[in-house]
């Protein structure tokens, strides 16, 4: 028993010491453009998954099926998001194209992951992916309409994707909209004031409210 624990001992040693020499022997290609291992990119995806699965249990989520929050949400999407995930009939821009891993399309991500799921990353981002934690700079009623459009994604084409940008026009916190002569100005006035009145509906609200407490409660718990 005395001999198996020392040999124990000298292996846990022998493989920490080949663990630090390979740490700062440079060895590791940490380049953008080399892709990664097989077993890595498995590593990387399986522990991101289950992460973000687990921490998204409790958000209650809003309705997002709400005509006011989608187009809400198209403008903010084209400005926090396409440049690296691209949108339908549009390509990541240059950064996005050298991003490694690659940011995923989101049209096959909205269909795997759960609203609560994809408001968690765009809250809380993805780290040493070049996922933002948009919550840094957005609270909660912001980023649930650019969640509202991304659950929409599977359904749209080049075609649906643009009309909607032309339903928004005006609308969002990163709004493409160039005034317009006459009541444009007005108009986009009354729609900002139609989406904020949605986003603060009582349930919508309350809904907001329970996912701040749990948050908060989650933090205290692992602060224990």
């Amino acid at each position: 028993m005395k001999k198996l624990f020392i040999s124990l001992c000298v292996t846990a040693i022998l493989g920490l010491t080949g663990v630090v020499f390979f740490i700062y022997s440079g060895l590791f290609d940490v380049s953008a453009s080399v892709p990664h291992a097989a077993i890595t990119k498995w590593a990387v995806s399986t522990t991101m998954h289950a992460s973000v699965e687990r921490r998204a249990k409790g958000i209650t989520v809003p309705d997002l099926e709400q005509e006011e929050l989608i187009l809400a949400g198209v403008n903010d999407f084209d400005a926090m998001c396409i440049a690296c995930h691209g949108a339908p009939g549009k390509q990541p821009d240059a950064m996005g194209q050298g991003l490694n891993p690659p940011a995923p399309d989101l049209q096959k991500s909205a269909q795997h992951l759960s609203a609560a799921e994809l408001f968690w990353v765009v809250k809380n981002g993805i780290k040493m992916t070049g996922m933002p934690a948009w919550g840094a700079t957005h609270d909660d009623a912001a980023l649930w309409p650019v969640v509202a459009l991304m659950t929409q994604l599977p359904k749209l084409d080049q075609t649906k994707y643009e009309s909607l940008l032309e339903r928004a026009r005006g609308m969002g916190h990163h709004t493409t909209d160039i005034p317009d002569a006459g009541n444009g100005n007005q108009d986009n006035e009354a729609k900002t004031r139609s989406v904020e009145s949605a986003v603060s509906e009582p349930s919508v609200q309350q809904q907001l409210e329970v996912n701040s407490q749990h948050e908060h409660k989650t933090g205290e718990h692992h602060s224990h």
